[in-house]
Formats: C-alpha cells, structure tokens, sequence
C-alpha cells in the first residue's frame, strides 16, 4: 500500500480546472521571449516546454499551448494564455473564463 502512495506523490497532475486570463508576453521565466501571437502559457508548476490542452468550458473552444513562463500570480486562475490562445477560446472580451486544463 506504500508504494500505492508513493507513486500517486510523485505523479504530477494531468488536469485541472479553474479560471484562466490572458497577457501579452515580453521575456519569459524559461528565457524566451515572447509577443502575443505566439500559443504559450504559464503554469505554477508544469515544466517549461509541456503541451497542454485548455478547454474553455463556457463554449467549449479548445487550444493547445507551450508552457514557457511562471505564473499566473493573480488570485484564483491556474494559467494564463498568450493573446493569440485567448483569442482561440474566445475569452478576449471578458478577460477571464473557466477553463481545464489537460497535460498533453
């Protein structure tokens, strides 16, 4: 039973779900840098350079992004996604949405 536990410690999350914003990019956490076109996010977390798949569950438009930078930093979101993502899930209106969030 030990290892059970072990190996569900060491196994990093495959998805989640919360709110996401967007941001405009500059030079990123990983070194890169970054403009709002580009399809990349950041994540808390994840390593830099993971696919992942964001879901927007309000209308259920999808992007897959690069992580490359550290963050969000504001309260309550689990990522931020470049211009360009947010504008493929449609939340550039309202800035913020739910989404979930998928290791590719």
């Amino acid at each position: 039973m030990a290892f059970a536990f072990l190996a569900l410690a060491i196994c990093p999350v495959r998805a989640e779900s919360g709110m996401a914003a967007f941001y405009g990019g500059g030079r990123t956490a990983s070194g890169e840098v970054t403009t709002p076109s580009g399809l990349w996010a950041a994540h808390r977390t994840l390593p830099f350079g993971t696919m992942v798949l964001v879901t927007n569950v309000r209308n259920g438009k999808t992007v897959v992004v690069r992580i490359v930078d550290r963050g969000p930093y504001g309260r309550g979101r689990i990522i931020d996604v470049s211009r360009a993502a947010a504008r493929e899930l449609d939340m550039i209106e309202s800035g913020t949405t739910m989404v979930s969030v998928v290791r590719q």
